[in-house]
């Protein structure tokens, strides 16, 4: 099953910039057999259900390797069975629907 997940992991007792355990994940994402892309608050991931959540893992088992005591994750997941729509088409029918309002 294909899914859609917004993933925001946030190191607990580490200090108040987390850029470096959020930095840590890219190699694991990039090895994983996953779409995903960086925004300000998380990452948007796609791809295979098992492929994406065996990726959330290994993000959070290095994080505590890294020494993060704890970790607060927050998850939006989404699927879809009726059509396959990856996370460019979501944003560009959102943005042909914006340009065609403006004109």
């Amino acid at each position: 099953m294909q899914v859609s997940v917004d993933f925001c992991l946030i190191p607990i007792g580490v200090g108040v910039s987390l850029a470096k355990y959020v930095a840590a994940c890219k190699p694991i994402l990039d090895q994983a057999s996953v779409s995903w892309e960086l925004h300000a608050y998380g990452t948007l991931i796609e791809g295979d259900w098992d492929d994406v959540f065996t990726a959330i893992k290994a993000c959070h088992q290095k994080v505590h390797e890294m020494g993060a005591p704890r970790i607060t994750t927050t998850l939006k997941v989404g699927t879809r069975t009726d059509k396959a729509q990856t996370m460019s088409d979501k944003v560009s029918s959102v943005m042909k629907l914006w340009h065609e309002s403006a004109e």
